[in-house]
């Protein structure tokens, strides 16, 4: 049986997680302390055999029964007893979460009448730090629609296990810089050197998943050199990472809005990779908020 703990940063999207994860037939409990999730892994594993996955939901909201170190040995104890369990990390760039906070008009579990927003959602980050560090998938939220997010989780929770255990997963994806970097990226490769098209009128409104876009951006002398270089140099790592025992690996391609270069070269490198025999996903954060920003006449 695989159990997935879903955690992560307050209006990071946990609610909206499990309710999607509950419509693909995961069993799923919100705010589990983690002093319970021994003993709720052992009764979910001898009465449900059948389940496809068990999901339960672990925070700062649970206040006192929440403790990192506790946490994180439940997850070492939970390994070693031979339990199958992934950590699912929520996560959302600072502005997206006050945002979404102004929004609901909810109180961060962390504020209070010393802490100022911005404050408790820092203070949150640095204590689930070590479990952002352990997750087996890392979701950024920022930006995302919901049906990306369901898209993400579907597609954790079709995975194999014997592929996740034995396969190095690699990510590529694109962002923009002016709307910060991915907190989840291992390697960042910055492309806004390459020529624009955004200042190619026929070009802007389009992107990087597009013939016309794609053409512009690698049918450059400087684009297929940087393309070799970086290929080359992925070529000589990766297999480094493998040997060190790391499951996944984000690499992110910034331009400066994250619909044209940067789109146009994660694809591309994501061709390579996928080529070279590695389980490759390709992504695109910004692409739609750039494309509708353009679309609307707004400068760069």
């Amino acid at each position: 049986m695989r159990f997935l703990l879903l955690t992560g940063l307050s209006g990071a999207g946990k609610t909206s997680a499990l309710r999607y994860l509950e419509d693909m037939g995961v069993l799923c409990v919100d705010n589990l302390p983690p002093m319970m999730a021994v003993r709720f892994m052992e009764a979910c594993q001898s009465t449900l055999l059948r389940q496809r996955a068990v999901a339960f939901a672990m925070d700062v909201r649970s206040g006192a029964f929440f403790d990192i170190k506790q946490v994180a040995a439940m997850v070492l104890e939970t390994r070693k007893l031979g339990y199958r369990m992934e950590i699912v990390y929520l996560e959302a760039a600072d502005d997206a979460l006050v945002a979404r906070y102004k929004e609901t008009r909810r109180e961060h579990p962390l504020a209070d009448d010393s802490t100022t927003l911005s404050q408790a959602i820092e203070r949150e980050r640095a204590v689930l730090q070590p479990l952002r560090e352990a997750a087996d998938h890392v979701i950024d939220t920022t930006g995302m629609k919901p049906r990306g997010l369901r898209d993400r989780l579907r597609q954790i929770v079709n995975e194999s296990a014997e592929e996740q255990e034995e396969t190095l997963r690699v990510e590529v994806m694109s962002f923009g810089f002016k709307r910060g970097l991915p907190h989840q990226a291992d390697l960042v490769f910055d492309v806004r050197f390459l020529p624009n098209p955004f200042y190619i009128p026929e070009l802007a409104p389009h992107t990087g998943l597009e013939d016309c876009v794609r053409d512009f951006v690698l049918g450059h002398d400087v684009t297929r050199e940087f393309l070799n270089r970086v290929t080359g140099l992925l070529d000589y790592l990766i297999p480094h990472y493998q040997e060190e025992g790391k499951r996944r690996i984000v690499i992110a391609i910034g331009c400066t809005g994250g619909a044209h270069r940067s789109v146009a070269i994660a694809e591309a490198i994501g061709r390579h990779l996928t080529a070279a025999g590695l389980r490759v996903r390709t992504s695109h954060r910004d692409v739609d908020l750039e494309q509708a920003r353009i679309l609307r006449g707004e400068d760069e």
